[in-house]
């Protein structure tokens, strides 16, 4: 069984018995039994157990994992201290910096994000080792639509942040007129320039947050 050590296990516990659930396993069993996946599976479920149902109040939704070796660890855009920044995640620190005016930070590990309450959620979790969107379709799409739920249904403000098609693709279940949605195109060099660099969507979170009473985000990364 799945233990996240949170509120998600309660939440989630008969997603984990369901018939399409029960069928990725035994396709993720396969797939790490004889290939290269990532990330590893002890940091599958990584974003959901740094950041507990009732501590979100952001979510940043991202396509599937990194697919180069040491990058992903189960947070999306995040890669641990000593891997080399991916493209994406430097034109997310290009608007932060442009948004907010904070420094470009020397590492791309966003945990401090995370334990935060900002839930760097993929729309799946795992993927075949240089083989982008491998497991697109094989079952966790409806596994994050359910994440999506009940954080739609959740009662204090939350605010999502949508980036690329994927993601934006989550934004139909979102209809709660007491959350915020903000959607872009992907932070990826192919996309960056047709909106996602001046959408501000740092500093504009952080003031729906403050209106509602709520903490902002420090979205400085920690050295």
């Amino acid at each position: 069984m799945v233990h996240l050590g949170n509120d998600w296990d309660d939440i989630l516990k008969d997603e984990f018995r369901k018939p399409y659930y029960l069928a990725l396993r035994q396709f993720l069993k396969q797939e790490y039994a004889h290939h290269t996946v990532y990330p590893d599976m002890h940091d599958l479920f990584n974003a959901l157990k740094y950041t507990s149902f009732a501590d979100t109040k952001a979510v940043i939704i991202g396509q599937d994992p990194y697919h180069g070796e040491g990058q992903a660890h189960g947070l999306c855009f995040s890669v641990k201290k000593g891997v080399v920044v991916p493209p994406s995640l430097k034109n997310i620190y290009t608007e932060l910096n442009s948004d907010l005016g904070l420094p470009i930070p020397p590492h791309g590990e966003l945990t401090n994000w995370a334990k935060q309450g900002v839930l760097l959620l993929n729309t799946v979790l795992t993927v075949r080792a240089g083989c982008p969107n491998s497991h697109k379709g094989k079952g966790w799409e409806p596994f994050t639509d359910r994440i999506i739920s009940e954080l739609n249904h959740k009662q204090a403000p939350v605010v999502f942040l949508l980036w690329g098609a994927n993601a934006r693709t989550k934004a139909r279940m979102i209809d709660n007129p007491i959350h915020l949605k903000l959607e872009t195109v992907h932070p990826s060099p192919l996309s960056a320039y047709n909106g996602f660099f001046g959408c501000r969507h740092f500093s504009r979170a952080n003031a729906f947050l403050t209106e509602h009473g709520q903490q902002p985000i420090d979205w400085r990364i920690q050295p």
